[in-house]
């Protein structure tokens, strides 16, 4: 759902804005925050954080001792600032999704004559098996999983609109594919 790496460097120097940090602290807020499901892996955040160090986007404020390393508290910079409102003033592209692949699918499916309707129907079935999982994880999830997984459905919703409007234009594409 949220996993593009440039998102997570952006979603770490947002909450380093909010206050100085530890990359074990920061793990368990972008978690519990962004990715509930799918937790970042330590290894993840902390080579993130080099590489916000050597960009000059984040700066270490200091070191505590712990049971094991030091421990390294995080600062966002001015540049991070900057950074960060730069691309949360920049709107996101319209992600292309499964149409793409699956319209592929469709032709060739059309063009070696095998069951293109097949095609569409199994994708329509597991579009309903993944909704259904959101559904179930949106009811017991707390208010930002209910938001991740409404956008998930609203997408899912699209693409079985797009699904329904293929399926009844099925004699038209074979029709154009066959030329």
């Amino acid at each position: 759902m949220y996993s593009p790496a440039m998102s997570v460097s952006k979603a770490l120097l947002g909450l380093l804005e909010v206050g100085p940090s530890h990359g074990y602290d920061l793990k368990r807020a972008h978690d519990d925050l962004f990715s509930p499901g799918r937790p970042l892996a330590y290894g993840q955040v902390y080579s993130t954080l080099a590489r916000l160090l050597k960009n000059g986007l984040v700066t270490v404020e200091g070191h505590e001792a712990g049971d094991g390393p030091d421990r390294k508290r995080y600062a966002i910079t001015d540049s991070g600032i900057t950074d960060v409102d730069t691309w949360l003033a920049t709107p996101e592209s319209p992600q292309e999704y499964l149409q793409n692949t699956l319209y592929t699918k469709v032709v060739l499916a059309l063009m070696s004559h095998r069951s293109a309707g097949q095609i569409l129907d199994q994708q329509r079935q597991e579009h309903l098996r993944t909704m259904r999982e959101f559904n179930r994880r949106k009811q017991s999830g707390d208010l930002a999983d209910q938001l991740i997984c409404d956008h998930a459905l609203f997408h899912l919703e699209a693409d079985l609109k797009w699904l329904d409007v293929t399926a009844s234009r099925l004699d038209e594409l074979t029709e154009r594919v066959g030329k």
